[in-house]
């Protein structure tokens, strides 16, 4: 079998031979399904091949090897090029999953999903979230190695590698996740860029004409070009001379043509359709593969891709003998990192968070940075920061440095990036042996929609903390006031909310957090709030739940829901209308994710049907409906809020005891 594409000065026949089997896997499975983009995968087949094939550290028999190298296809459209990959290297796919590609019920969908597909690291596809994922990844690197290599003793000591196409580098979190990882320093941080020059309307020239070499010069990375995408060894010394380069992450432009080989070659009718019967054969015969043939698998090639497998096994086998040295030495430091890579908490753990006094109303944002600040030594692997809001927010370890001052340090200062943020704490979560969270006011996450999306898609257990949850933040307005927030992250499958009602509902969430596995967000106030008596009322059983009674009453006449700080002025109405001769329950319910898991049976305990129903809370009322039915009421916000000082506003839109008071007797025909 001849072999066209890579010149013989440049690489051996059987690189060549196995750089095209995956080449034409991809395209088979494209055609097959009819759907897909075989373009990247025939421009980009020797970066991928170099690095599965030799320069990777990794171990197709154990995927979740904690040392790995990681790869991230940021540009995940072009899935096929990982999945072929993953497969000839050994990993547990079939060639019955490559063609399987994009059905139903298949290891291989569109894109590449984390936990789906072994071998996949993060979830793709949203172009510029696996290039930030990424920074998250080699943040969790440098703390890491940081916090347990010991002289002799490197147990964490990989690189991040990934490869990201014009796509990727327009999308604006690119750029924030750039900067960031330049400002950091990510020396192990490693991205090939695809640069062909065409996207998916035509030639970049249409839409992406800036020098993206100076732009990421400008960010602090090492910048390397490779004029041959086909060069095996151009590319070897590219990465060689990235992996030199410690103190800044790489870049490394390489010259590819898009759907090189096939007649569409160069074009963007290869960017993201199957090519065809005609094309198919065509691109066969140019690389020497019958093309009458699909899904060839040369034995040579196979067998040198396989390779993968026993040098992978060797790898971890020798780690794992450094760890054995390790575990001796250091006892105490290896058990913990098996724990924090279990994503386990300390035995205990949970009794260093504190309760609070009634006698001493606070802002949930407050007793959100206490409770951190508590937790901080007996949850070492809780890491992260704010979008520059670490004052606002309160997220920040009193106790520790800044992670770009010491990679020992546990607060990072992500700067005004809300979306590089939220996909770094990602790239974290799933790197494993941290929890991280990043934080910002409620109403920009907007900005952190995307990836906490991802998040929920991959089960990752990313931690989301924002401030300033409603109208009460006041004088700064509409702007600074989120309404529809709450509902948006709400209706995210997956994803578990928290809106607590004072500082020890706030204890509740932060443990809940911290106990399960996937991701959940936190909407906590700017303003003082009473606390809740837990020696009378079983805060954390309640908010375990979801949904419960914070005051009850003999048969009520009404049931009163409140969320966060409007939970408040509910207490207060129920004292009202008790006046009045009205029995009426209280209803917290922090988070509507945690009630919905609770049994039918305990839903209709809380809320009694038959029982009119009023919800107060200072957003959207969309979706409220369900729980007070089309009978009750909902006092909430279908509106942009005001600039003035909350109590105002406050009043204004009726967010009282008073309105509540009377909108339940107005329900039950006593107005």
């Amino acid at each position: 079998m001849s072999s066209n594409g890579i010149g013989m000065s440049q690489s051996s026949e059987l690189d060549q031979l196995s750089i095209n089997t995956l080449r034409l896997l991809a395209v088979d499975a494209i055609q097959k399904a009819n759907s897909g983009h075989p373009g990247a995968p025939l421009g980009c087949a020797p970066i991928a091949y170099l690095l599965y094939g030799s320069v990777m550290k990794h171990n197709p028999a154990h995927s979740r090897w904690p040392d790995r190298d990681r790869f991230v296809l940021s540009n995940g459209h072009a899935s096929m090029l990982l999945y072929g990959s993953l497969f000839l290297s050994g990993y547990k796919l079939t060639l019955e999953d490559l063609q399987g590609f994009r059905q139903w019920g298949s290891r291989t969908p569109g894109h590449p999903e984390y936990g789906h597909t072994d071998g996949v690291e993060v979830t793709t596809g949203p172009l510029g979230q696996g290039f930030a994922m990424s920074v998250g990844l080699a943040i969790a690197e440098q703390h890491l190695a940081a916090t347990y290599n010991r002289p002799g003793f490197e147990v964490v000591n990989h690189h991040t590698y990934g490869l990201l196409g014009d796509g990727d580098l327009m999308e604006g979190v690119s750029h924030e996740a750039a900067s960031l990882a330049g400002t950091l320093g990510l020396g192990k941080l490693i991205f090939f860029y695809d640069d062909n020059l065409i996207s998916l309307d035509g030639p970049t020239s249409l839409s992406f004409t800036e020098d993206a070499y100076k732009r990421f010069e400008a960010y602090g990375w090492q910048v390397l070009r490779v004029a041959d995408g086909n060069d095996l060894a151009a590319l070897r010394a590219a990465v060689e001379a990235a992996k030199a380069d410690t103190a800044r992450p790489t870049l490394i432009g390489v010259r590819t043509v898009i759907g090189y080989g096939s007649p569409k070659a160069g074009t963007k009718n290869v960017h993201g359709e199957a090519l065809g019967a005609e094309n198919v054969a065509a691109t066969k015969k140019f690389f020497g593969f019958p093309e009458d043939q699909s899904f060839v698998l040369p034995e040579a090639a196979l067998a040198n891709w396989r390779s993968a497998v026993e040098r992978g096994k060797a790898a971890e086998a020798e780690w794992n003998t450094l760890f054995a040295g390790y575990k001796a030495a250091y006892p105490e430091l290896a058990a913990e990192f098996e724990r924090v890579f279990a994503n386990q908490r300390k035995a205990g753990w949970e009794k260093a968070i504190p309760v609070f006094p009634v006698d001493k109303p606070q802002a949930t944002r407050n007793a959100g940075g206490a409770i951190l600040n508590a937790l901080a030594p007996v949850v070492p692997e809780l890491f992260g920061g704010a979008a520059d809001l670490t004052s606002s927010t309160k997220t920040i370890f009193k106790d520790s440095p800044s992670f770009h001052a010491d990679p020992l340090g546990r607060n990072v200062y992500f700067g005004v990036r809300e979306f590089a943020m939220s996909a770094a704490v990602n790239g974290m979560a799933v790197h494993g042996g941290l929890v991280p969270f990043g934080s910002t006011f409620f109403v920009f996450s907007d900005y952190c929609k995307p990836a906490m999306r991802l998040s929920a898609i991959m089960g990752s257990h990313s931690l989301f903390v924002f401030t300033h949850d409603s109208i009460a933040v006041g004088e700064d307005g509409p702007t600074h006031e989120p309404i529809e927030h709450l509902m948006a992250l709400r209706a995210v499958p997956g994803m578990t909310d928290f809106r607590p009602a004072d500082a020890n509902e706030t204890a509740a969430a932060w443990r809940l957090a911290l106990e399960r596995s996937g991701p959940s967000f936190m909407a906590l106030s700017r303003q003082d709030l009473p606390v809740l008596d837990t020696t009378v009322i079983d805060v954390y059983g309640g908010v375990s739940k979801g949904g419960y009674v914070v005051v009850d009453a003999a048969s009520p006449a009404v049931i009163l829901l409140g969320t966060g700080s409007e939970l408040w002025p509910a207490v207060d109405a129920a004292k009202l209308l008790a006046a009045e001769g009205i029995a009426a329950r209280v209803v917290s319910l922090p988070s509507w994710k945690l009630f919905e898991e609770q049994t039918e049976a305990y839903r209709a305990s809380v809320l009694t049907p038959g029982v009119p129903k009023v919800a107060i809370e200072a957003g959207s009322t969309l979706g409220w409906w369900k729980y007070v039915g089309t009978d009750g009421a909902v006092i909430g916000l279908d509106r942009f809020g005001a600039s003035a000082p909350a109590k105002r506003i406050l009043t204004e839109l009726g967010f009282t005891a008073e309105n509540v008071a009377a909108t339940a007797k107005k329900l039950l025909g006593k107005a």
